[in-house]
């Protein structure tokens, strides 16, 4: 059989560019990975290009070592000024990650997950770090290869800073740096080892102190080891191959630069926890005070924070050489049937999962600090010592997370009681949404890291309810853009380095840009984005039936877990009702957008396409008998899931809304009476929405009740799913923070850019509301005071803020400052 091979040349290069690019890849024999990551280069979408001077500085590596490979290198520079500077504003980035010293001072770290067209780089100002004379400048950058996070995309390990300008020239790659591989620090690859679960968030560490160079980041030390900065680019002949260029310009490298436009993530102290458990009695005061083990020994030391964190921890010991101490971190501990219960409760349960180890020397005050941070409630030292005896010094942490602020608040009343149940779910979803969100948001901060979708868009919405704060969500929504495939399609996750397929997940993508487009008063990223909605839609266009229905769509068609059977469920024709509602929901969202910001024409064929999906909804999954909407045509399955949306996109008629929803909204999650499948802590944000919609609102809060239930097992952070669920902290699950506020106190906006405001408050059983929303022009105040059916207080709005006031179908104007209400 004969082959053939072809080469494919982007329409947007230059003949030039095409010339260069052939004649470099010919030998596609010798260099056939080299072809695939320029073809990938080329074929994603590239960012736009900026406006600034191209880049002097150069990418830099180690001149001998595999790049490809887990490898962790350190660089160094010296640096000498005149004098103090007032700035010294440098530009940072790396394959994979660095961490920033100046004369031995922990400056920052990064650079922010993207894609090879959209790599990211850091801004630091070194002033504060420098003095006059001699100075030193130092990086540790890792790439952990096969073993590294799912969310991290990579080409080679490699290094780069530029000064801002010709002040700060002298620091730029590759001129005077030196660098060093380290022996003594790699990734540990993961194992069952009793705990099976799919994990995607990267190694633990292994940091070997007899192997580690623990004289690198001082300015006195020298070796062999240290060797002049090289090219990464080794298989190029070109000597400005290596040339950092921002994305939009032409390189012989595969990092087209961005700026990052978040601010730095946090790095801050935090508790790293207290002893609960130990079989050595010296040990119970640790790490408050140092304890002193005798050689010979096999020590466990269990800690608690007593709340679920993000951080780096930092262990300092003394002596013990050829001790092993492994760290393993767990969200909660496991009893001999690997379940974990009550989260506060100890006994003999152990924990499992995640791990880092140390191997002391026997030198005083070594230090082992991961060089990605952890996720822990629970941390467990497991330690055996060698015929040394080993002194445990101290043990702390530092909390790291997007540096969001908490703006919002809500107390609701009973009487002169605050409701302590309703607090209580207020700080776990705050905490579990912090926790959840980094350079990226992220489904879970233990197990995977990864931003999906269906998380991000309720995170998002958390984000504008709760901090004010969209820096976070803009970076979503370019991302999952930037993940579009050929097709049309994003991927259901991004950035990663597995690519994942969801369909219905880019369905939600148009709603969180339309969520967006109602908060967020900036259009920019709105009209950036449209066209790319247009795509998701004429790719699920392919899909719809004569009837208006859609047909089984290919990859993984996930709307939300059930806890028997499947969702989406299918009619011997393959169509499903769920996977259309959700594109009805779409069409809906997008005809919005294109009718303020796009083309009018699209939106009325999208409002047309939605109408005709809505009545072949009507005609065919509608069950006269049961008074529900059917998961598919053929009516054997019903879903909590399907009936919330065909009421949110009105499928069912008004006047049947209510009936439908009380029919459904009393299934607890992880049940299906009646054989209604039920929602997860996830859909039930939809089912929120739903009530509303339906005008329930007032029976939102006594649909708290499986959070409230949680509370007794002493989560500190919200489950992925009911019962024995895998991850203890799950974004998704955290709506009620944005709920309480949109739906208890009412305050939402009633037209796009957040230009004005409904407050629509539902206290169920409260006699008392009182909320702070951050809205762009200032703070969103309500105070009010329920008797029998009369509403009392105020209501105060920023700026140039109005809006109206709703309370039991009677309307009343709302200007800015201070507005007086009393409603019966």
């Amino acid at each position: 059989m004969e082959t053939c091979s072809f080469t494919i040349i982007p329409t947007s290069v230059t003949p030039q560019e095409t010339h260069r690019f052939m004649g470099y890849h010919r030998n596609r024999i010798a260099r056939p990975l080299a072809t695939m990551f320029i073809l990938a280069a080329f074929l994603l979408p590239a960012a736009p290009a900026v406006d600034r001077p191209p880049w002097n500085a150069s990418w830099i590596t180690h001149p001998t070592a595999p790049l490809r490979e887990p490898l962790v290198l350190h660089f160094r520079r010296t640096l000498s000024l005149t004098e103090k500077p007032a700035h010294y504003i440098v530009h940072v980035s790396a394959d994979n990650r660095f961490v920033l010293f100046v004369n031995g001072r922990r400056v920052g770290d990064g650079p922010a997950r993207g894609n090879l067209t959209h790599w990211r780089y850091e801004t630091f100002d070194l002033a504060d770090y420098l003095s006059a004379g001699t100075n030193y400048v130092t990086a540790t950058v890792w790439n952990y290869g096969i073993y590294g996070p799912t969310a991290q995309i990579t080409d080679r390990t490699a290094f780069l800073m530029q000064g801002d300008t010709a002040l700060e020239a002298a620091i730029d790659t590759p001129k005077d740096w030196m660098v060093e591989a380290e022996p003594g620090q790699y990734p540990v690859p993961r194992k069952p080892e009793g705990f099976d679960a799919y994990m995607a968030s990267g190694p633990g560490e292994e940091l070997d102190a007899a192997r580690y160079d623990w004289s690198w980041n001082n300015p006195q030390a020298s070796g062999s080891n240290w060797v002049p900065a090289a090219s990464p680019m080794r298989e190029n002949i070109y000597p400005n191959a290596a040339r950092a260029a921002l994305a939009g310009q032409t390189v012989d490298n595969y990092w087209q630069l961005v700026p990052d436009e978040l601010p730095h993530m946090a790095y801050t102290p935090t508790e790293a926890g207290m002893v609960v458990r130990t079989d050595e009695p010296g040990a119970k005061t640790f790490p408050a005070v140092p304890v002193k083990l005798p050689g010979n020994r096999h020590v466990h030391i269990l800690l608690d924070r007593k709340t679920l964190t993000t951080a780096y921890p930092r262990l300092t010991v003394s002596g013990g050489a050829g001790a092993r101490i492994r760290l393993t971190y767990a969200e909660a501990l496991y009893d001999e049937k690997q379940q974990k219960g009550d989260r506060d409760e100890v006994g003999t349960r152990q924990a499992e999962g995640f791990h880092d180890s140390f191997l002391p020397d026997g030198k005083p005050h070594r230090t082992f600090e991961p060089l990605w941070w952890r996720t822990w409630r629970y941390l467990d030292l497991d330690i055996q010592t060698a015929s040394s005896p080993l002194t445990l010094e101290s043990l702390t942490a530092n909390f790291t997370a997007y540096p969001f602020e908490e703006r919002a608040s809500f107390v609701g009343k009973n009487g002169n009681d605050e409701d302590a149940e309703l607090a209580k779910i207020w700080e776990i979803s705050w905490r579990t949404a912090r926790l959840d969100a980094h350079e990226t948001y992220m489904d879970t901060p233990y197990y995977e890291q990864l931003q999906y979708i269906g998380d991000t868009r309720i995170q998002a919405l958390i984000s504008y309810a709760v901090a004010g704060d969209d820096r976070l969500a803009k970076q979503a929504l370019a991302a999952f853009d930037a993940s579009r495939m050929p097709n049309g399609l994003t991927q259901s996750r991004y950035p990663t380095s597995q690519p994942q397929i969801i369909p219905p997940f880019s369905l939600l993508w148009i709603g969180m840009l339309h969520d967006y487009w109602m908060y967020r008063p900036d259009t920019a990223p709105v009209n950036e984005h449209l066209p790319g909605t247009r795509t998701v839609l004429d790719w699920f266009a392919r899909y719809e039936q004569p009837d208006g229905l859609l047909r089984r769509l290919p990859w993984w068609s996930f709307i939300d877990w059930v806890s028997t059977g499947a969702l989406p469920s299918y009619d011997a024709n393959g169509e499903s009702c769920t996977t259309t509602l959700q594109y009805l929901g779409a069409l809906q969202d997008a005809a919005d957008m294109e009718h303020a910001l796009g083309d009018p024409d699209r939106a009325a064929r999208d409002i047309q396409r939605a109408e005709h999906s809505r009545t072949g909804l009507r005609q065919k999954c509608w069950d006269p008998a049961r008074k529900l909407l059917a998961d598919s045509p053929a009516q054997t399955s019903f879903s909590q899931q399907t009936n919330v949306l065909a009421v949110l996109f009105d499928v069912v008629p008004k006047d049947e809304q209510q009936n439908v929803l009380k029919k459904v909204a009393a299934i607890e999650p992880g049940t299906a009476p009646d054989g209604i499948l039920s929602c997860s802590y996830y859909f039930r944000f939809y089912l929120a929405r739903a009530l509303d919609h339906a005008g329930m609102a007032d029976d939102y809060l006594a649909s708290l009740k499986p959070w409230r239930e949680l509370l007794p097992l002493h989560f500190s952070t919200w489950p992925e799913t009911p019962g024995e669920t895998r991850s203890d902290s799950h974004a998704w699950s955290a709506h009620p923070a944005y709920d309480l506020l949109t739906l208890v106190a009412g305050i939402e906006p009633s037209s796009s850019g957040f230009a004005t405001v409904r407050v629509a408050p539902h206290p169920g059983e409260l006699t008392t509301i009182s909320a702070n929303f951050p809205h762009p022009q200032g703070t969103i105040s309500v105070q009010l005071q329920r008797s029998a059916n009369a509403l009392s207080g105020t209501v105060t709005l920023p700026g140039t803020l109005t809006g109206s006031f709703l309370w039991h179908g009677e309307e009343q104007p709302l200007h800015p400052g201070v507005n007086q209400i009393q409603a019966d």
